[in-house]
């Protein structure tokens, strides 16, 4: 690997304990031993990609997505590892058939089986969406790592665990309801007002619902716009059409949804709402998490949500989406026609 602080090429025994020998000083992530496989310049470079070379503030768990991506994509079968057993169960085979050892034989037939395995797996996808290291360790692990070794997290990234909470007094009209913190965070960075919480609500204005293109998110937009009667519910994401089927949107598998989950989904896919193959990719417990969307298309599309729903506000107020209130007057408001 390349030191980050002195640009040398290190071999693995040339940097023991994280720490480079030409030049004595730490660095945080070595590939040989992360589980995703990062270097401290890789970080750096995701950051700056991820923030826009510091024109935007994002959060921890974006970064974990972005830098996660890759490694969510591969299977856990590893070929390497059949390639390295085919060998071996092939040279044992053949001195035991040389020896007549039948341990040998039987070891030599054990490898290779235990080859075919890995080849299986690596073909069915084993493991792929399931992250290396889960995005709470990550932040409170990995990154506590770095802020040893650097003093700050990197550049351009917002520590979503020790935010403060919403604003009191917002003049915003419009809420944002966000359960993932670290979009919370991010928006609440950006000046919009957002909650984490359905208790945290106030006010009658429109409510913008955001959630996770997986089973859950799907469920939770359909409770909030049940949840307020009177006031605008408005679901902006992320829809599961936006995702589903799409290469460059690389989903994560969790756990399963219950039974009474898949009820409710195939209610959905009775109605329209979903496909019956967006619903079975719902079941296995595929999704697409709200970190994973590129920051500024997500900031772009909120703003653009908040102001479209201000303003129908604003022309519902002065009666424009009422008008005209009886049939035949086709005056305009100002006396304009």
């Amino acid at each position: 690997m390349i030191c980050p602080h002195c640009a040398q090429s290190l071999l693995l025994k040339e940097r023991p304990g994280n720490r480079c020998s030409k030049c004595g000083r730490l660095y945080a992530f070595d590939p040989k031993t992360n589980p995703l496989g990062l270097n401290d310049l890789r970080v750096v470079r995701i950051a700056s990609a991820l923030t826009d070379r510091g024109q935007l503030s994002c959060t921890a768990g974006q970064l974990w997505y972005a830098l996660a991506r890759r490694s969510l994509r591969e299977s856990h079968g590893k070929l390497g590892c059949a390639v390295a057993l085919i060998f071996l169960g092939t040279v044992v085979g053949i001195l035991g058939l040389g020896t007549g050892v039948g341990i040998a034989q039987a070891g030599g037939l054990l490898a290779l089986l235990a080859a075919a395995g890995f080849v299986v797996a690596h073909v069915m996808g084993v493991g792929r969406g399931k992250p290396r290291i889960e995005r709470s360790s990550f932040c409170t692990v990995s990154l506590a790592r770095w802020q040893i070794v650097y003093g700050s997290l990197p550049s351009g990234i917002l520590d979503d665990a020790r935010y403060p909470p919403r604003r009191e007094g917002a003049a915003q009209r419009t809420l944002v309801l966000c359960r993932d913190r670290s979009i919370a965070v991010f928006l609440h960075n950006a000046g919009l007002d957002v909650v984490s919480e359905p208790s945290q609500l106030s006010g009658d204005g429109p409510v913008l619902v955001l959630h996770d293109a997986d089973a859950a998110g799907v469920l939770f937009a359909h409770w909030a716009r049940g949840a307020y009667p009177g006031r605008v519910v408005i679901d902006v994401g992320v829809p599961v059409g936006a995702v589903f089927g799409v290469r460059k949107a690389v989903p994560v598998r969790g756990e399963r949804p219950g039974a009474d989950v898949v009820t409710s989904l195939k209610s959905l896919a009775a109605s329209g709402e979903l496909s019956a193959g967006q619903v079975k990719w719902l079941e296995r417990g595929w999704g697409f998490p709200l970190v994973g969307v590129p920051p500024a298309k997500l900031l772009a599309v909120v703003t653009r949500a908040v102001q479209q729903a201000e303003a129908r506000q604003d022309a519902a107020a002065v009666g424009f989406l009422t008008w005209p209130d009886q049939p035949g007057d086709q005056t305009a408001p100002g006396g304009r026609r």
